[in-house]
């Protein structure tokens, strides 16, 4: 996993660079530079905007007594695009706007959502539920057997390192 990143960390900023000059040959080394500086500004404004809703929604959603789990995802899209957004670069800032734009974070969202819930399936990561929190792991699964009728008043995830060959 750490070759992977480092691998991303090295090439990605490779291809932006070699991106930005062959940009920069068409259309001019200021002129690049003002659309990198515009884009970032107006991602990051949207990415606010965006960011402000989406906690107004999870507000309510926890006053309404539910577990806001797209609103969380969305959350951590938003936060991801206007990352990317900051980082200079045409592909960067194309993979912030799909972030942080409501119609492209609400399909990539769903499939970060199916994912996640293959991971819970494959049991992968572990899902407790309400009160059982505090309960050790033995308890927690006699519980679990016993009584199958749970609320959506908590879920708490431990997650565990799976080494990908």
């Amino acid at each position: 996993m750490f070759y992977k990143f480092l691998l991303v960390f090295i090439l990605v900023p490779l291809i932006e660079l070699y991106f930005l000059l062959k940009i920069s040959q068409f259309i001019g080394v200021f002129t690049t530079v003002m659309v990198i500086i515009f884009t970032g500004a107006a991602g990051v404004s949207i990415a606010k905007r965006q960011g402000y809703q989406v906690v107004n929604n999870i507000r309510s959603t926890l006053n309404a007594g539910k577990m806001p789990t797209d609103d969380l995802i969305s959350a951590l899209l938003i936060l991801i695009g206007g990352v990317t957004l900051l980082t200079p670069g045409f592909l960067t800032d194309i993979t912030g706007f799909l972030l942080i734009l409501p119609g492209s974070r609400d399909l990539i969202g769903s499939v970060v959502k199916k994912y996640f819930l293959k991971y819970v399936k494959e049991n992968k990561v572990e899902v407790h539920y309400g009160n059982q929190f505090n309960q050790n792991r033995k308890t927690y699964q006699k519980s679990k057997n016993e009584n199958q009728s749970y609320k959506e008043d908590f879920i708490d995830v431990e997650a565990e390192k799976v080494e990908d060959d």
